[in-house]
């Protein structure tokens, strides 16, 4: 595999994990008192929304690629938790739609498929800092000032 397509596949992955930490719901810490209050878990893509902020995504030179990692269904369902695609997904992908992947292609949607439930297991510690951080916005900023003030009246 050639130095540009390990740098596109990379590029891909670090977006599936992206994907995959604003799609957690982060947990507190066992025993915190944050634990203890039975609030209702929100994602962060949700919390986002909430705050009429558009998430920031890595930038993707392949976004026909996601999309195709998007149909495939990005992960399955496993007996306890969410388990990365198996191959014959995405064979059966190929073989139902008439869409040929290449190998690259195929190993590319299978790495970020992995990717995306590794991450996302990771990113249920509220803690997790997330895969890619293009700094804050003077709206998130805006937001978390406002978050504070109510708080603290």
């Amino acid at each position: 595999m050639g130095k540009l397509l390990r740098q596109r596949a990379e590029e891909l992955k670090l977006y599936a994990r992206h994907l995959a930490w604003l799609h957690a719901t982060p947990k507190p810490p066992e025993g915190s008192k944050r634990a203890a209050v039975k609030a209702k878990p929100i994602s962060r893509l949700d919390r986002y929304r909430a705050d009429k902020i558009e998430p920031p995504m890595p930038p993707c030179t392949l976004p026909s690629l996601i999309e195709r990692w998007i149909e495939v269904g990005m992960i399955q369902g496993g007996g306890m938790a969410p388990t990365a695609l198996l191959w014959s997904e995405i064979a059966g992908f190929q073989t139902a739609t008439g869409l040929p992947l290449s190998t690259w292609e195929a190993r590319t949607i299978h790495a970020m498929s992995v990717a995306y439930v590794g991450e996302g297991r990771r990113a249920e510690d509220e803690a997790c800092p997330p895969p890619w951080n293009p700094g804050v916005t003077q709206r998130e900023r805006d937001t978390e000032e406002q978050r504070l003030r109510a708080l603290l009246g």
